[in-house]
């Protein structure tokens, strides 16, 4: 193999590369990759597999799968309550989507999928990290980062950008090997999941000009094909953070994909999106988020109940700041420490319950009630309330319009007006 050229430090030479850990999902990337590292670096490879609350993987099958292809270790690691804890519980503190738009899924875990890969390879005296990302994609950034920053004397291998193979290439390179794969010719969807949401890009998802198919959503019922009836659910939250679904208690890495199922059956969380990825291309990608789009418009309607006028203005700005730098992988950039500070700070008093109506791909806060609410129904109501005087106000506006009454005066003076 002709090394390519080193344009980064912490990318492996050839000669550098002798024991391999592999970040293996068992999809079609990661089982050629298994294969294809080995023969071309020679190499001892150990896979590496990540349970972030993928729903439909089945783990042993996996392990079993990167050991009949050569893998010399194949290990799982259940991180799913370190992934809710430690990176979802911060995405919505932060009530984060990407460009306003979509919540944040795959970004939160490439950062927590890279750490886990330095401490097995530290753990398992391997010299270089591999992944499947593509050249194209945001996935590079994040997880190259990331082990750059915590890792500078480990090697990185990415073989998708080194081998210049095509989708369709890849699965001739598999069927030549007998490697099992899922994707097909006619079916060439590429998907990324966790228990906050699922992905899916490729194939006829990349023609705009075409409508998505229902085969590609394999989490969420169409909306057309929901129930009839509306479905209230109930959330509490605490601390910022949601604790019981309906009066019954559970941690989050429980309670995010039992609020999921409820979305899944009334077609909530499915996302048609146009973005703006890290290295510069504009792209599309079907997001099925379930769980995301109920609990995170539950979080800000009740973030705005309790926070004060300033706080709800300042807030939008700062949390899409934080899902910019979630988006794109700085989970160690200082400022990210910074934001989340401010957030936690805030989420302090988000505590009450929110009901939430679920009804052919909508999901509708229909009440909200918090012991922290900075509203009181005796000032608010129109009714004749003594403690608020309501003569007091010609005063106020005199003195709160000073300042524009006199700018439009001189403008007027000046011919400006």
């Amino acid at each position: 193999m002709q090394p390519a050229p080193k344009t980064a430090q912490y990318l492996a030479q050839p000669h550098e590369v002798h024991r391999v850990v592999l970040l293996y999902s068992g999809g079609l990337d990661t089982s050629v990759m298994c294969k294809w590292i080995q023969d071309e670096y020679d190499a001892e490879v150990v896979a590496l597999c990540i349970n972030l609350g993928q729903p439909e993987d089945d783990f042993t099958e996996i392990l079993e799968k990167a050991v009949d292809l050569g893998a010399v270790e194949s290990l799982v690691i259940d991180a799913r309550e370190e992934f809710a804890r430690d990176y979802v519980a911060p995405a919505i503190k932060a009530n984060a989507r990407y460009q306003g738009g979509y919540p944040l899924f795959t970004s939160l875990g490439r950062p927590l999928i890279a750490k886990l890969a330095v401490q097995e390879a530290r753990r398992h005296g391997c010299d270089t990290i591999a992944h499947g990302c593509t050249g194209k994609g945001n996935d590079q950034v994040r997880i190259e980062a990331t082990i750059a920053t915590l890792a500078p004397e480990l090697r990185i291998i990415a073989p998708v950008r080194e081998w210049q193979m095509g989708r369709d290439e890849e699965i001739a390179y598999a069927q030549e090997h007998g490697i099992p794969v899922s994707s097909s010719v006619e079916r060439p969807y590429s998907i990324d999941d966790n228990l906050w949401g699922r992905s899916s890009e490729g194939g006829i998802i990349e023609d705009l000009t075409q409508a998505i198919p229902d085969d590609v959503f394999q989490l969420v019922t169409p909306p057309t094909k929901a129930p009839d009836t509306p479905q209230d659910i109930t959330i509490a939250f605490r601390d910022g953070l949601p604790v019981s679904l309906d009066d019954v208690e559970m941690p989050l890495h429980e309670i995010i994909p039992a609020i999921a199922e409820h979305a899944c059956r009334n077609g909530v969380g499915i996302m048609d999106h146009i973005e703006d990825r890290v290295v510069g291309l504009k792209v599309r990608d079907v997001y099925e988020v379930p769980a995301a789009t109920v609990i995170l418009e539950a979080h800000r309607e009740l973030e705005k109940l309790v926070c004060t006028g300033r706080q709800n203005a300042l807030k939008p700005n700062l949390d899409l700041l934080w899902a910019q730098l979630a988006y794109e992988g700085l989970w160690y950039e200082p400022l990210m420490a910074d934001l989340n500070a401010f957030m936690d700070h805030v989420n302090r008093k988000v505590e009450g319950t929110v009901t939430v109506r679920l009804y052919k791909g909508s999901a509708t806060v229909v009440t909200r009630d918090s012991p922290v609410a900075l509203y009181d129904r005796t000032l608010a109501t129109f009714d004749a309330d003594p403690t608020f005087s309501q003569n007091a106000s010609p005063g106020f506006i005199e003195l709160f319009s000073l300042q524009s009454r006199m700018a439009h005066q001189i403008e007027e003076a000046r011919g400006l007006g």
